[in-house]
């Protein structure tokens, strides 16, 4: 439905002298969008990956303007957070842009909350008014709302929910005409746009809160000068998670394109990239392992996709370059930073995230804030040059907030090395750091060359304790679908690939690995269950992991534990 909103006379931005923060029209989406309507309305932005549908840049402000009415005339105001609980879909881009356009904050919840997690996220929001689809409902019966006045519907008819009042989407946030009010005051790069929840493993989601310099150089142009005006990005991460309002920003902010896709699905990958034009994208996890896991096919090069940010760097990065005809980078980011290490095109060294960008400082140190040498684990400090260029803290947790940025750095809570060469290689998260008769092992490295194998779709590795000290190695193994994982031809295979103090002594295989609602794999969840009664173990089967003969010597060999 095609609306007549007439804006208001909008305030005029403030000069910024300091030539750290970019001009208003390069950063803040309200002035952006008024910006790309007036240089080039006959743009494509989006895509859809589902049916073909595009959107220009003029019809993308067009259904902002009408969805940034009907939200006002709820009582949406500048400043005011909105809390957004829907998939991937068109309703979910609307709001996001409208509530940008108004200055309010938009707060996407995790599609899977429920219980306790979903009470915590609401009540911390402290929303008066969230956008709901129909089918979420009913969850919210159960728990208390908090400060939620209404609940705008999408999907369906509105079951009630207490005391709040509920209405239809067509009905509050699609008005046929009206005069959108401008906000008080011009709205600014250091304004909250988002307020972005992370999914801790042990403790409740920490709301962290994004200005729009922090979008702005999380990938902008500065940040990532691989992307250009002329690509089209695939966006396949959920609206609740960095990697899908941010690809969507920072693809706005340079004036270029996006696909855009509900979830990531290696079945029909190829075809989606196909179908919508796209030439760049995001393979987190272990995306790039399902793809190069897919058996051969003629078509394997026969897409546009030029270039694929691969995180982390895993696998053979030059056969999966070579097979597929994309470009590889990688990067190391966190909702709460800035891509502060960014590689180079197709990067050679293994394991490494790059090297820091312009604009960023970068430390590693010990639980003293205290410098490590070079080649030493340290936990990564961050801070940028340009304000506002991380978070702004956490949404209403202090506390979270003061001990993030103690001493004026940023504090990870991730396990660093650097080489000589200044490339940085991430160990592990702090806490997931396993210890192992006198050897401290990596997690992140032990699960990258399991899952090498062509029967492992994912794994993770933690540490178990061990009956003689520190710990053991436990790896829990999820399977390709229609393979089966024999724990001996694992452990031989990793053997040639791994030091010995390294190779796990027990593997477990299961369908699907626990994961928090962000996809993080619960390894706390894994370590708590141990050396469950189906776990295969190494030492009982009888096998014995030596070092490798050196020189002619015999090296000291480990003893068997049982």
């Amino acid at each position: 439905m095609t609306a007549r909103v007439i804006p208001a006379p909008y305030p005029p931005a403030a000069a910024v002298s300091d030539p750290r923060i970019p001009a208003y029209d390069r950063v803040v989406t309200r002035d952006l969008m008024e910006r790309w309507n007036h240089e080039q309305p006959d743009k494509v932005f989006l895509k859809f990956g589902d049916d073909g549908e595009e959107w220009t840049y003029a019809r993308l402000r067009e259904l902002t303007l009408q969805t940034a009415l009907g939200l006002q005339q709820q009582g949406v105001k500048q400043g005011d957070t909105v809390l957004v609980w829907l998939p991937n879909s068109r309703e979910c881009l609307r709001v996001f842009m409208a509530v940008q356009y108004l200055g309010a904050v938009f707060v996407a919840i995790n599609t899977a909350y429920k219980g306790a997690l979903l009470a915590h996220v609401v009540a911390n929001a402290n929303a008066r008014l969230a956008v709901v689809h129909a089918d979420l409902l009913p969850r919210l019966v159960e728990i208390d709302t908090a400060a939620l006045e209404s609940i705008i519907v999408v999907g369906g008819a509105g079951a009630p929910v207490g005391r709040l009042r509920i209405d239809a989407y067509e009905r509050c946030l699609l008005p046929s005409s009206g005069t959108l009010e401008p906000p008080p005051r011009a709205i600014a790069p250091w304004d909250p746009c988002a307020v972005i929840y992370t999914s801790g493993t042990t403790g409740p989601s920490k709301g962290v809160l994004c200005s729009y310099l922090h979008l702005f150089s999380n990938a902008g142009p500065e940040t990532w000068p691989f992307l250009t005006a002329d690509d089209r990005y695939l966006v396949n991460m959920p609206m609740f998670h960095i990697g899908g309002i941010g690809g969507i920003y920072v693809m706005f902010a340079r004036g270029a394109s996006v696909s855009f896709v509900e979830r990531f699905d290696t079945a029909t990958f190829w075809s989606v990239v196909r179908a919508t034009g796209t030439t760049a994208g995001f393979l987190l996890g272990v995306m790039a392992a399902f793809l190069e896991k897919q058996p051969p096919s003629p078509d394997d090069r026969d897409h546009p996709l030029r270039l694929a940010l691969m995180v982390p760097l895993a696998g053979d990065i030059a056969a999966f370059s070579e097979r597929f005809g994309v470009a590889i980078h990688t990067i190391f980011n966190m909702t709460e930073i800035s891509s502060p290490i960014v590689s180079g095109i197709n990067p050679t060294v293994r394991g490494t995230c790059g090297r820091p960008r312009p604009g960023v400082e970068v430390r590693l140190v010990d639980e003293n804030d205290c410098e490590v040498a070079q080649g030493q684990v340290g936990e990564m400090l961050v801070r940028t040059d340009r304000p506002w260029a991380m978070n702004s803290g956490y949404h209403r947790n202090p506390e979270a907030t003061a001990k993030a940025w103690r001493n004026g750095w940023f504090h990870t809570g991730d396990a660093f090395r650097v080489d000589a060469e200044g490339n940085f290689y991430f160990v592990d998260r702090m806490k997931d750091a396993i210890r192992r008769r006198g050897e401290n092992i990596s997690s992140f490295e032990v699960e990258a060359d399991v899952v090498r194998h062509p029967a492992v779709r994912e794994a993770a590795a933690v540490g178990v304790p061990s009956e003689l000290a520190e710990e053991d190695v436990l790896v829990v193994v999820a399977p390709v679908q229609g393979r089966d994982v024999d724990p001996a031809e694992l452990l031989e295979f990793l053997r040639a690939r791994m030091a010995h103090f390294m190779v796990p002594r027990y593997v477990r295989v299961v369908a699907e690995l626990p994961k928090t609602p962000t996809a993080k794999v619960q390894k706390n969840l894994l370590r708590e269950q141990g050396v469950t009664p189906d776990t295969w173990d190494r030492e009982r089967a009888g096998i014995r992991v030596r070092m490798d003969r050196i020189g002619g010597k015999d090296p000291q060999q480990e003893k068997p534990s049982s």
